[in-house]
């Protein structure tokens, strides 16, 4: 069965009659279409001449992804558009294919009688002409065509004749076409041969054609009529042509509406989904809002209850959570203020006593050459603890600063070559008395940078003097490198290393790694921890690693320029001479 000419609506593939079996499918066709797609695709990105567009079209794509990424409510809306529209159209496809197959039908099976009454009378007309070859057949056949059409409007019937002299001097092909009628547009090459072969075949086909009164679509139905008696078989073809342009208005009704009714569902269940979605999202984002002040500072923001729903369960819960918080969030403040101020006036307090110790301290150890061997070795003793407990003194007040927020940065040129170079200068007569070479690598230029050099300088000696201290007699390297936008020194050691998880730790105040360990440079406890202050003032990382057996390596980073911002280190936290790697994490990352 064939369907040469395509009609204006979408019809059914002509169906076969019973004797010719089933239509057969085209297994794969998808599968070889997206195939087809992909590589069409591929090669698109290779064509140098799209390369601009895509160029072009690059922001775009990136906002409309972002945009995607960041609105629920828009996916939830998209999403259901799709999906709803896959299957309204899906449905309105069934509904418009179910509804034009029965118009289609019903006009079929009224055909395929109408024609089947036709083939009977036909045989039995052209039964009563002995000789095919009289000069009575073409007369005898224009009144038979004439008493088959029934009366029907629109319906067309025509024979065509072959191997029939006299029959075929109707017209030039042979036919015995209706007065004034060349139905030779509206019946294929196609359909003659299925009606010829076998004979008393029947089948038709879905045409559009032009019978000199406009296009109209007509179901062409074709058979071959047995005449036994001209011994000349599949010699006389009968067609019947039956316009169907009322079913094809009916069919594009229908599936004019379908579409109207399945457009204006989708848009419909689009709206409702986002309304819906708008009243579920809008509590969400109040609540994100609410939840950016409280972490911007503004503890007394709420969200509003409204209702006993699940979303006022929400507000009302949020809103107890921001009350605790609050409270939490006061009560530390408070006790943060306290601890600070305590930590200050005891410091200043300090102050006025320490100094009339201190003096009386001096006036002794100037003098211990007087006294007996045990109160010039009390005399020296008071003197370093006094020392000490100064220092220590200072370091409270400097973290006091820090937790007040009053530490100020004073940055200025300096060249870091010579801050290292005093450092270890200060330090080598200690490092030199346990048994430790202090080796400097540095760049031979002079590495200029944008910092404060007493702060900095602090943070070295602290790092170098706890090198010293642990590092167990062995070397103790510090080397110094830059790139375009930051700098970075390292200190490593050799000596016992860091347990892990002990990186994390040696930041804490007054922490030691082992309390029982002597100090060969003093210290208080606190100098990590302002070392770290001071790196965070900078804009920069104070980061340690280490691992047991094998020492421990810290690394400052600050940037080159006063106020630059951190994206990485000119040197490795881990040093380069690690045999087994164990990293536990950063131990004091500062974010810039």
């Amino acid at each position: 069965m064939t369907t040469p000419t395509p009609t204006p609506f979408e019809l059914p593939e002509p169906r076969e009659p019973e004797e010719h079996g089933q239509p057969s499918g085209v297994p794969g066709r998808a599968a070889q279409a997206r195939a087809t797609l992909k590589r069409l695709v591929k090669k698109a990105a290779r064509v140098p001449a799209l390369r601009p567009t895509a160029r072009r079209l690059a922001p775009g794509v990136r906002q409309a992804r972002r945009i995607w990424r960041r609105s629920l409510q828009l996916r939830m809306v998209t999403i259901t558009l799709l999906c709803s529209s896959l299957l309204v159209g899906g449905f309105g496809y069934l509904i418009a294919k179910s509804s034009t197959d029965r118009l289609l039908a019903g006009a079929e099976q009224d055909a395929r009688r109408q024609v089947m009454s036709g083939v009977k009378i036909a045989e039995q007309q052209l039964s009563a002409i002995p000789n095919p070859e009289s000069p009575d057949t073409p007369g005898n056949v224009i009144r038979l065509l004439s008493s088959l059409t029934g009366g029907q409007e629109g319906v067309v019937v025509t024979m065509r004749f072959t191997r029939v002299t006299t029959a075929s001097a109707l017209s030039s092909t042979g036919s015995a076409w209706p007065q004034g009628l060349d139905l030779r547009p509206a019946i294929t090459r196609e359909l003659e041969r299925e009606v010829t072969s076998p004979p008393g075949y029947r089948s038709f086909q879905y045409v559009s054609a032009n019978l000199g009164d406009g296009t109209h679509t007509y179901l062409v139905w074709g058979s071959s009529v047995p005449t036994p008696q001209w011994r000349l078989d599949g010699a006389v073809e009968l067609y019947y042509l039956f316009p169907v342009d009322t079913e094809v208005e009916v069919a594009k009704d229908i599936r004019s509406t379908v579409i109207f009714v399945g457009v204006a569902l989708v848009l419909l269940l689009g709206v409702v989904t986002a309304l819906v979605t708008r009243a579920t999202v809008s509590p969400v984002r109040v609540a994100a809002r609410t939840a950016q002040r409280l972490s911007a500072g503004l503890l007394d923001q709420r969200m509003v209850v409204d209702g006993e729903d699940e979303m006022a369960l929400l507000a009302d819960a949020f809103n107890q959570m921001a009350a605790n918080l609050q409270r939490q969030i006061v009560r530390l403040e408070e006790m943060s203020r306290l601890q600070r101020r305590f930590t200050s006036d005891v410091s200043h307090e300090l102050r006025t006593p320490l100094t009339t110790v201190r003096m009386a301290a001096d006036l002794l150890y100037a003098q211990r050459e007087d006294f007996d061997p045990a109160s010039a070795r009390s005399a020296e003793l008071l003197q370093a603890e006094l020392d000490r407990f100064e220092e220590l003194l200072t370091d409270l007040l400097e973290i006091s600063r820090f937790d007040a927020g009053f530490a100020m940065l004073d940055s200025e040129p300096t060249d870091l070559i010579t801050v290292v170079r005093r450092v270890t200068e200060r330090l080598e007569p200690v490092a030199d008395r346990v048994g430790i070479n202090l080796e400097l690598v540095s760049p031979d230029p002079p590495v200029i940078a944008e910092i404060d050099p007493r702060r900095v300088e602090r943070i070295l000696r602290n790092l170098v003097g706890n090198a010293v201290d642990h590092g167990e007699g062995r070397p103790v390297t510090v080397t110094l490198g830059v790139d375009a936008r930051a700098i970075a020194i390292t200190v490593r050691d050799h000596g016992v290393g860091l347990k892990p998880g002990e990186e994390k730790l040696v930041f804490n105040r007054f922490w030691r790694a082992d309390p029982s360990r002597a100090r060969q440079t003093g210290g208080t406890g606190l100098g990590l921890s302002i070392s770290l202050e001071d790196a965070r003032l900078h804009g920069g990382w104070l980061e340690a690693w280490g691992s047991p057996g094998q020492g421990a390596q810290f690394r400052l980073t600050l940037p080159v320029r006063a106020g630059g911002r951190l994206s990485g280190s000119p040197l490795p936290l881990i040093p380069a001479d690690v045999t087994v790697v164990r990293q536990h994490g950063n131990a004091a990352e500062v974010p810039v």
